[in-house]
């Protein structure tokens, strides 16, 4: 009989080598190659009959019925609720809610059919405990403690639930594969199994996936891309404020969020982000401001801090936390020479309260804005907000959606707003709040500190 062949397989690329080697050649991670027997080759799957191909006029699209959770946040991620069929990848760090999450929105879709929650890492008296701190009794949740992936899909098919959760995908395993759960192989067969079956049976699964040290889902890339959306569950550690984040979205919009708060009864959704952020701003006080951003469809009021002192020890700091650590020495760099604030030698902070991740380049005026208050040591008028990028040369550009930003602020009762001029210029509609277009960083710094 013919040997199996040995390979070893690097666990965060799926890169494939021959023999063992301590750095993966492909992404650069040490201790990634991990011995595994070469996996047979994927059955082939039908999902519908041979046809002809027909031209794009001719076919009729499809009105999807989405099944709402009764979470209005969750249902704006999955862009208006979930769709019969889809494949749905949730990461996050562990203990951040993913399971509390679920839980909440399989109870909150029961009056559509049977749901089926399949745990490989907890117990179902654990899961049980979790139900009973949420107030979840229904007996229409059906709890399963199972790796097999064959005996889950047979489960599923005798039940036929209208939802399927998989918590997590690392622990499950199929019998076709010699490696062991967790490797590539396994999580690569696995979700395609699922893909499969979600497909041909109409039932939505949603897959729990375990996150690297550097915050990506832990396997194949290859699994992001077999799944029809992808969700990351966001928070940091000393707030009690999560964001559920869509990456990818087959049915919706992308980069679209929704705000929670964690707490002793489960995640309780904020449908005013905006008023959560500003809640607890300072008054009077230098280095901060707040700018509008767009996640998604939805305009946000966000907070941005900045602390300038002179260095202790000789060698400068730069910080940044919910920005770009990159982007923020590249406008410091901006700041000193287009206008003439000399940071070199002081420590730089620069913080997003609320511990929201800004990476739209609309924030740049804003944290230009924040350190040079904080460097000048003259607070910003606290009915200001501003947002615009900033190029190398000091100019000031024109950002997307800027009526959707102004109206967030007008609501808020904001007095003044200081945009890019270009934005100004093509306005639509009537605005309460004063209204100044900038075309140069200076031009911005006389405004806000004369």
């Amino acid at each position: 009989m013919k040997k199996d062949t040995v390979i070893y397989q690097c666990q965060a690329c799926g890169f494939v080598s021959p023999k063992w080697l301590g750095k993966c050649p492909d992404c650069g991670q040490w201790n990634s190659l991990v011995e595994e027997r070469e996996a047979r080759p994927l059955r082939g799957h039908r999902l519908s009959e041979i046809s002809t191909p027909k031209p794009l006029k001719s076919i009729s699209p499809i009105k999807e019925k989405r099944a709402l959770t009764g979470i209005k946040e969750f249902d704006r991620v999955l862009g208006g609720g979930i769709v019969p069929g889809s494949l749905i990848l949730i990461g996050g760090d562990p203990g951040i809610g993913k399971s509390t999450l679920l839980l909440q929105a399989m109870n909150g879709i029961i009056h559509y059919g049977n749901v089926l929650y399949v745990s490989g890492e907890e117990s179902l008296e654990q899961i049980k405990i979790r139900s009973e701190r949420l107030n979840i009794t229904s007996e229409k949740i059906l709890l399963q403690s199972e790796t097999c992936l064959e005996e889950i899909i047979e489960t599923a098919r005798k039940i036929s639930p209208v939802a399927m959760v998989i918590d997590s995908i690392q622990t499950m395993y199929s019998q076709g594969i010699p490696s062991a759960p967790g490797s590539v192989g396994q999580v690569r067969e696995c979700a395609q199994e699922l893909m499969f079956f979600a497909k041909k049976t109409g039932t939505s699964v949603f897959i729990i996936g375990h996150v690297t040290k550097d915050g990506s889902i832990a396997g194949p890339r290859v699994l992001e891309h077999i799944v029809d959306t992808v969700i990351y569950f966001e928070g940091e550690k000393g707030h009690s404020y999560r964001i559920l984040r869509a990456i990818k979205n087959r049915f919706g919009s992308s980069n679209e969020i929704g705000v929670f708060e964690m707490t002793d009864e489960g995640l309780k959704e904020i449908e005013n982000p905006s008023e959560i952020f500003l809640s607890e701003r300072p008054e009077g006080a230098t280095g901060t401001v707040v700018t509008a951003s767009i996640e998604g469809t939805r305009p946000i009021l966000l907070e941005f801090q900045a602390l300038v002192s002179p260095a202790t020890f000789g060698v400068p700091r730069r910080t940044s936390i919910g920005v770009d650590y990159n982007r923020v020495n590249l406008l410091i760099a901006v700041l000193e020479k287009k206008a003439g604030i000399h940071l070199i030698g002081m420590d730089i902070f620069v913080n997003v309260v609320g511990g929201l991740k800004i990476l739209e380049p609309a924030a740049d005026l804003a944290i230009v804005t924040a350190m040079s208050s904080s460097a000048k040591d003259i607070p910003v008028d606290p009915h200001t907000i501003v947002f615009g990028e900033i190029g190398l040369s000091g100019e000031i550009r024109a950002v997307s959606h800027a009526d959707l930003r102004l109206k967030e602020a007008q609501k808020r009762a904001f007095k003044r707003a200081i945009i890019p001029k270009a934005n100004a210029e093509r306005l639509k509609g009537n605005f309460s709040l004063e209204i100044i277009g900038v075309k140069e960083l200076n031009e911005a710094m006389e405004y806000l500190f004369r």
